[in-house]
């Protein structure tokens, strides 16, 4: 059962990588991939901006635990885990246990 689990979530993880930046959206964690473009700035690069206005609504929508989920993939797309993983504090929200970096 356990191995099942972390197939899927290889899977979900690699049709993730192989769509962001694509046109098309997909869903996952109660959001299309498409919707978190305006993230990108906050999530990039070694002294990145705070989030924008939009960001933040996007991820206030978004399933956190389920997003933090993947923070092991971010970087294989170019997002910085650090960042990725701040921006619900940033936004002013309550950071769930899986979005903390150990």
């Amino acid at each position: 059962m356990a191995e099942t689990q972390v197939f899927l979530k290889w899977v979900v993880a690699i049709l993730v990588i192989a769509l962001v930046g694509g046109a098309r959206a997909v869903p996952v964690c109660n959001i299309d991939t498409k919707q978190l473009d305006p993230c990108k700035p906050a999530v990039t690069g070694n002294s990145p901006p705070r989030p924008s206005k939009e960001c933040c609504k996007v991820v206030s929508k978004a399933d956190l635990p389920c997003l933090c989920s993947y923070k092991n993939v971010l970087p294989a797309v170019g997002i910085n885990p650090k960042h990725a993983l701040a921006l619900p504090k940033k936004c002013g929200l309550k950071t769930p246990p899986q979005c903390i970096l150990h």
